[in-house]
């Protein structure tokens, strides 16, 4: 019974012990939460300060000065201190070696006087005494006569040990009388020790004469000079701080101001203008800044009226092209359809007015999309669908380009849906435009089509190997007109508009259309959707640059390769892409 009874207190615990634990416990878990979050507080603070001293000009102005006035202040204050230490103790030491002659003086003739005496003890408790009361009743320095034989008495008004040893030393071993020698010591009286400055000097060859001197007053003043140097000196310090503060807000406030008003004028605000006080450097600043602000504002609306005349005399020649464009069209359709029975030569001018008019229409169709967008008409029909078979219609339009070119498209595209809400029609046309731009400027080599998704986002990357992007052309290639080289041989035609085009559609789902290039290694453009329309979009699932130049080789993995070569264009799987 005993066994089975300390087994179970051992399994249970008493009561006692397991709430001393459990108060144990909280006690250690406080004063941990405590430790951390008087860390978390302190770290905070730090970074305030930091931040805060990067950020302001003025406070870096003010604490330099009070930190150098404070290192100039100190310095001084120290040898000034120094000197008024050394006069005093000079001052001091000369007087006593005065007082002391002159006692030296008259203890000797005193002493020669009582040779006559039949008690010559109490001839030297008397000069004692008479010394002792020259002092006055400030006791301006204390008496003590010492015997330097064996036998004979000697008279102090203090206790003798404030007579230091080397001082008796050498006195004791001088052998001209009225000798002085000077040293520092401390004066006992009683309980109590002050500084003093000791002289001493033989005045027979059994006497030693010495002159205490006590500092008290000597300290008096020091403590006096250096408090007022304190108090001088920390005025001194936080007046030039005071200073520092005023001239620098005198200088940062109108810079303060200025960056205000050129952080408005950047961020749109062209009525932005600076307050002109005065005469100054500061005021010539405003005058000049308000002026750049009303150059800039002028030239800025007059670029505004240029662009709105440029693009209605864009949107006005469209619309009025389309009227003579399709009464050709319809003329063009009836000659193509009858060009069998021309002769070959008509027959083949037939053919050419064909693909021309079907460049025009192009060209047509994309100056009225410019429009639509300059004038905020265009719209977005939205529908849930996979970027999947988005990038499969692309690469289908495209395919005849390819074939022509001899040309492989890699289609790199996940198992799983990538469903999205977007306008089919217009990103289509992106797409499409990105797959012919990177088959016609890849010099002969493949073009890899990626697509990916997250919880967020869809995304497209379409990758050629060709001549590449130069610094800063990542850029430019979107806007209109442009072309990285304008005496390139172009088969498939092209206006200069397709990429601006294909921005825009981007923009207009609140997408990201995305560009990478680097000269002799090919380009990179990616199209970066969100999944429901209208979300914010924070990443894309692929990245800009592709994955071969972040690792130097590229990324195994499997594919779909659409090879002209092969299986008529048709997209066929393989284990690895080329």
């Amino acid at each position: 019974m005993t066994g089975v009874g300390t087994a179970a207190q051992a399994a249970h615990p008493p009561e006692g012990e397991g709430a001393a634990s459990t108060r144990w416990q909280r006690a250690v878990g406080l004063l941990l939460a405590g430790y951390l979050a008087a860390q978390r507080a302190a770290r905070g603070l730090v970074r305030g300060v930091h931040t805060r001293w990067r950020r302001s000009l003025q406070l870096r102005v003010v604490a330099s000065t009070l930190l150098i006035s404070a290192l100039v202040t100190t310095v001084l204050g120290f040898f000034l201190v120094q000197q008024v230490l050394t006069g005093l103790l000079e001052a001091k030491r000369t007087a006593a070696l005065n007082d002391h002659k002159a006692g030296l003086t008259a203890a000797i003739n005193a002493l020669q006087d009582s040779e006559q005496s039949t008690d010559p003890d109490a001839r030297l408790a008397q000069i004692t005494e008479e010394l002792s009361n020259s002092s006055g009743t400030t006791g301006l320095y204390e008496v003590v006569i010492l015997p330097d034989v064996g036998g004979l008495s000697g008279y102090a008004t203090v206790d003798e040990a404030s007579v230091p040893r080397r001082l008796r030393d050498d006195v004791g071993q001088s052998l001209e009388l009225e000798q002085q020698y000077v040293t520092y010591t401390e004066i006992i009286r009683g309980d109590t020790r002050e500084p003093g400055l000791a002289v001493g000097a033989r005045m027979s060859h059994a006497y030693e004469l010495y002159y205490l001197f006590p500092l008290d007053h000597e300290q008096q003043m020091l403590d006096l000079v250096q408090n007022t140097v304190f108090f001088v000196g920390s005025a001194l310090i936080l007046l030039l701080a005071g200073t520092a503060y005023v001239v620098t807000r005198q200088v940062v406030n109108p810079v303060r101001l200025a960056a205000g008003s050129a952080e408005r004028l950047a961020a749109g605000d062209l009525t932005e203008r600076m307050k002109v006080r005065g005469e100054d450097d500061l005021a010539r600043l405003a005058m000049s800044f308000n002026d750049m602000a009303g150059n800039l504002q002028e030239k800025i609306h007059e670029l505004e009226e240029l662009s709105k005349v440029q693009r209605q005399f864009v949107s006005d020649v469209s619309h009025e092209l389309r009227t003579p464009l399709t009464t050709i069209r319809m003329a063009g359709d009836l000659l193509y359809e009858d060009r069998d029975e021309l002769d070959p030569t008509m027959g083949r001018s037939v053919e050419l007015l064909q693909s021309q008019l079907e460049r025009f229409e192009e060209l047509l169709a994309d100056l009225l999309e410019i429009s639509r967008h300059d004038a905020g008409a265009a719209t977005l029909a939205l529908e849930s669908g996979d970027i999947r078979d988005a990038v499969m219609r692309a690469v289908g339009d495209a395919e005849q380009i390819a074939e022509r070119r001899g040309i492989k498209v890699v289609l790199r595209l996940p198992a799983d849906p990538c469903l999205a809400e977007f306008d089919a029609r217009r990103i289509n046309r992106i797409l499409r435009n990105l797959v012919v731009n990177a088959i016609e400027h890849s010099e002969g080599k493949d073009v890899i089509v990626t697509a990916a998704g997250d919880r967020d986002a869809v995304a497209v990357a379409v990758r050629d190997f060709g001549v590449g992007l130069k610094e800063g052309e990542e850029h430019l290639c979107f806007d209109r007109f442009w072309r990285a080289d304008p005496a390139r041989a172009r088969t498939t035609g092209g206006t200069g508009l397709g990429l601006s085009i294909a921005k825009e559609d981007a923009l207009l789902h609140g997408g990201w259309l995305q560009a990478w290039g680097m000269p002799g290694k090919g380009s990179q453009f990616r199209l970066s959707l969100p999944r429901s329309a209208g979300r914010e979009l924070r990443g894309s699932p692929l990245p800009l640059a592709p994955p071969e130049m972040a690792i130097g080789r590229p990324r195994p993995g499997f594919a779909a390769v659409l090879d002209p070569a092969r299986s008529g264009g048709t997209a066929t799987t393989t284990g690895e892409a080329p």
